[in-house]
Protein backbone atom coordinates (compact mmCIF):
# COMPACT_ATOMS: atom_id res chain seq x y z
CA UNK A 1 0.00 0.00 0.00
CA UNK A 2 1.34 3.43 -0.91
CA UNK A 3 2.06 5.97 1.81
CA UNK A 4 -0.73 8.47 0.93
CA UNK A 5 -3.32 5.67 0.92
CA UNK A 6 -2.09 4.27 4.23
CA UNK A 7 -2.04 7.74 5.81
CA UNK A 8 -5.61 8.44 4.68
CA UNK A 9 -6.74 5.02 5.92
CA UNK A 10 -5.22 5.55 9.37
CA UNK A 11 -6.70 9.04 9.78
CA UNK A 12 -10.10 7.75 8.67
CA UNK A 13 -9.91 4.83 11.13
CA UNK A 14 -9.11 7.26 13.95
CA UNK A 15 -11.94 9.59 12.96
CA UNK A 16 -14.38 6.64 12.86
CA UNK A 17 -13.95 6.11 16.61
CA UNK A 18 -13.96 9.86 17.39
CA UNK A 19 -10.22 10.27 17.84
CA UNK A 20 -9.35 13.83 18.84
CA UNK A 21 -6.60 16.25 17.83
CA UNK A 22 -5.26 14.03 15.05
CA UNK A 23 -1.85 15.23 13.86
CA UNK A 24 0.17 13.93 10.92
CA UNK A 25 3.89 14.75 11.10
CA UNK A 26 6.28 14.21 8.19
CA UNK A 27 9.47 12.60 9.51
CA UNK A 28 10.92 11.49 6.16
CA UNK A 29 13.93 13.83 6.39
CA UNK A 30 14.61 13.07 10.05
CA UNK A 31 14.83 9.30 10.20
CA UNK A 32 15.09 6.40 7.77
CA UNK A 33 12.90 4.30 10.08
CA UNK A 34 9.49 5.72 9.11
CA UNK A 35 7.93 8.43 6.96
CA UNK A 36 5.11 9.70 9.18
CA UNK A 37 3.99 9.86 12.78
CA UNK A 38 0.26 10.09 13.37
CA UNK A 39 -0.82 11.13 16.85
CA UNK A 40 -4.38 11.07 18.19
CA UNK A 41 -6.05 11.37 21.58
CA UNK A 42 -8.72 9.25 23.22
CA UNK A 43 -10.60 10.18 26.38
CA UNK A 44 -10.28 6.87 28.23
CA UNK A 45 -8.29 3.63 28.31
CA UNK A 46 -11.13 1.93 26.49
CA UNK A 47 -11.27 4.55 23.72
CA UNK A 48 -7.48 4.57 23.27
CA UNK A 49 -7.50 0.78 22.85
CA UNK A 50 -10.52 0.98 20.50
CA UNK A 51 -8.83 3.60 18.34
CA UNK A 52 -5.67 1.50 18.02
CA UNK A 53 -7.68 -1.66 17.34
CA UNK A 54 -9.69 0.11 14.63
CA UNK A 55 -6.48 1.25 12.94
CA UNK A 56 -5.18 -2.33 13.00
CA UNK A 57 -8.45 -3.74 11.69
CA UNK A 58 -8.77 -1.24 8.81
CA UNK A 59 -5.13 -1.70 7.78
CA UNK A 60 -5.50 -5.51 7.76
CA UNK A 61 -8.75 -5.28 5.77
CA UNK A 62 -6.94 -3.15 3.17
CA UNK A 63 -4.14 -5.71 2.90
CA UNK A 64 -1.61 -3.79 4.98
CA UNK A 65 0.74 -5.18 7.59
CA UNK A 66 0.97 -4.35 11.28
CA UNK A 67 4.58 -4.81 12.40
CA UNK A 68 3.84 -4.49 16.11
CA UNK A 69 1.55 -2.99 18.71
CA UNK A 70 2.59 -1.86 22.19
CA UNK A 71 0.73 -0.56 25.24
CA UNK A 72 -2.61 -2.30 24.77
CA UNK A 73 -2.65 -3.58 28.34
CA UNK A 74 -2.51 -0.15 29.96
CA UNK A 75 -4.49 1.80 27.42
CA UNK A 76 -2.95 5.16 28.28
CA UNK A 77 -0.63 5.12 25.23
CA UNK A 78 -0.87 2.58 22.43
CA UNK A 79 1.68 2.54 19.63
CA UNK A 80 0.87 0.84 16.31
CA UNK A 81 3.87 0.31 14.01
CA UNK A 82 2.85 0.09 10.35
CA UNK A 83 6.37 0.39 8.96
CA UNK A 84 6.20 3.69 7.05
CA UNK A 85 3.78 5.12 9.62
CA UNK A 86 3.93 4.94 13.41
CA UNK A 87 0.61 5.67 15.11
CA UNK A 88 0.52 6.96 18.70
CA UNK A 89 -2.89 6.94 20.42
CA UNK A 90 -2.74 8.59 23.82
CA UNK A 91 -4.86 9.97 26.59
CA UNK A 92 -4.62 13.79 26.73
CA UNK A 93 -2.57 13.94 29.97
CA UNK A 94 -0.01 11.46 28.61
CA UNK A 95 0.10 13.26 25.26
CA UNK A 96 0.65 16.60 26.98
CA UNK A 97 3.39 15.18 29.20
CA UNK A 98 5.41 13.54 26.41
CA UNK A 99 4.56 16.22 23.81
CA UNK A 100 5.72 14.24 20.78
CA UNK A 101 4.65 17.03 18.44
CA UNK A 102 7.17 19.40 19.99
CA UNK A 103 9.84 16.73 20.16
CA UNK A 104 9.62 16.07 16.42
CA UNK A 105 9.01 19.69 15.40
CA UNK A 106 12.08 20.79 17.36
CA UNK A 107 14.08 18.80 14.83
CA UNK A 108 12.28 20.52 11.99
CA UNK A 109 9.69 18.18 10.45
CA UNK A 110 7.05 19.78 8.31
CA UNK A 111 3.54 18.91 9.38
CA UNK A 112 1.76 17.34 6.48
CA UNK A 113 -1.60 18.52 7.75
CA UNK A 114 -3.76 18.75 10.79
CA UNK A 115 -6.49 16.23 10.16
CA UNK A 116 -10.07 17.31 10.70
CA UNK A 117 -11.73 15.27 13.43
CA UNK A 118 -15.19 13.83 13.14
CA UNK A 119 -16.52 16.42 15.59
CA UNK A 120 -15.31 19.34 13.47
Amino acid sequence: MKLPQLEKLVVSALEDIKGKDIEVINTAKLTPLFERIIIASGDSNRQVRSLANNVEEKVREAGGEILSTEGEDGGEWVLVDLGDIVVHVMQPAIRSYYNLEELWSAKGPARVRKAATASA
